[in-house]
């Protein structure tokens, strides 16, 4: 099991790996969002904001429901994925990411990942 430290550095590594996308593709699929993102094997949560220019920081989220797009998932599972170990598609369709999300908001960042 990872630690918080590991978390919020994967969670740096995925805001990291946003900034690589095309700026003209990420414009196409970004509309403002809020992110939680609930790690419950540490009793976690963090909190960013989506925008065009990319992600603010992660901080830690009191009201994960609050959100309007929410991704839960165990400690191990974030740093895979952060480490393009584990693909977001496979992950969900394991069942170990789940998010929660409108339909459109789901359209638009299976365009991004």
């Amino acid at each position: 099991m990872a630690n918080e430290e590991d978390c919020r550095a994967a969670l740096g590594r995925v805001a990291a790996r946003l900034k690589e996308v095309d700026a003209d593709r990420f414009a196409e699929h970004v509309v403002e969002r809020t992110i939680s993102c609930r790690i419950p094997d540490l009793g976690l949560a963090y909190r960013t904001r989506l925008h065009q220019g990319g992600l603010d920081p992660f901080e830690p989220d009191g009201d994960h429901a609050a959100a309007q797009v929410r991704l839960t998932m165990d400690s191990d599972d974030l740093i895979a994925l952060a480490d393009d170990e584990l693909s977001p598609a496979k992950a969900w369709a394991a069942g170990r990411l789940r998010i929660e999300a409108s339909i459109f908001d789901l359209l638009r960042l299976r365009k991004l990942l």
